[in-house]
């Protein structure tokens, strides 16, 4: 099993990585800038007996995701992880080039960095077949009124690529399917402008307290395993009941 990252190196996706490396994963965690996180990230899964490469590219540009893919060799998972918020408030309040960068990294380099997945892993393109996982957010269901609704909005659409991509490409050996966390204790929150939201929201949630980022890692372990095999073209809610 050889399974490719973005945004693999904190947060969530440094989870997911720890998770698959003790499973048998060999890793590829692709990362936007934070060279310190990649190494620490990536010699924690080497510990864990995985290989694991890192490389760093922007999956907002088509370049960046074609060096990604270039330097992952034959995939048989994909994690496609990389997002933000970028910011917290009122969408009226929020500026332009905020919400455009937000959709832009959260939907659009989703939706491409899907298509290259399916051109890496169909059988139809000489893959050999493999499992897609998009990271969603609960915040799609729930719109993040006052915190950032041009990031669920994002989200909303990549619940829709999930349905939509599992169905074309179920025929082609690929298996598509979404993890949405809610609250997770994460630096997404501070990184946004906000490093106490964790502590604001989290007893809003009906268990009373935020997610962990292995928490929604044992999701997506399961989802890219035998034991899903029977399971496309949905969605598995990490939330804490929201």
């Amino acid at each position: 099993m050889r399974t490719l990252i973005t945004g693999g190196t904190r947060g969530i996706g440094a989870a997911v990585a720890r998770r698959l490396a003790a499973d048998g994963h060999d890793l590829v965690l692709g990362y936007a800038s934070d060279d310190a996180a990649a190494e620490h990230t990536a010699q924690a899964c080497r510990a864990l007996g995985a290989r694991c490469a890192t490389v760093r590219a922007d999956v907002t540009t088509d370049a960046g995701i074609d060096e990604l893919f270039a330097a992952s060799g034959e995939l048989t998972g994909v994690v496609n992880n990389a997002g933000a918020t970028l910011h917290i408030g009122p969408l009226a309040d929020t500026p332009p080039d905020v919400v455009r960068a937000t959709i832009e990294l959260n939907l659009t380099s989703a939706v491409l960095v899907a298509r290259a997945a399916v051109r890496a892993m169909g059988r139809s393109r000489g893959g050999a077949g493999g499992v897609l996982v998009n990271i969603g957010s609960g915040a799609a269901t729930l719109g993040s009124p006052g915190e950032y609704v041009q990031y669920a909005a994002a989200k909303a659409g990549v619940d829709t690529l999930t349905v939509g991509l599992a169905h074309e490409v179920a025929g082609d050996g690929v298996r598509v399917v979404g993890v949405a966390p809610g609250i997770i204790d994460t630096t997404i929150h501070a990184d946004a402008g906000e490093p106490g939201r964790v502590a604001r929201v989290g007893p809003l949630v009906p268990l009373g307290r935020a997610g962990t980022p292995d928490e929604v890692a044992g999701a997506v372990a399961w989802l890219l395993s035998e034991e899903a095999s029977y399971v496309t073209g949905t969605t598995v809610r990490v939330a804490g009941g929201r």
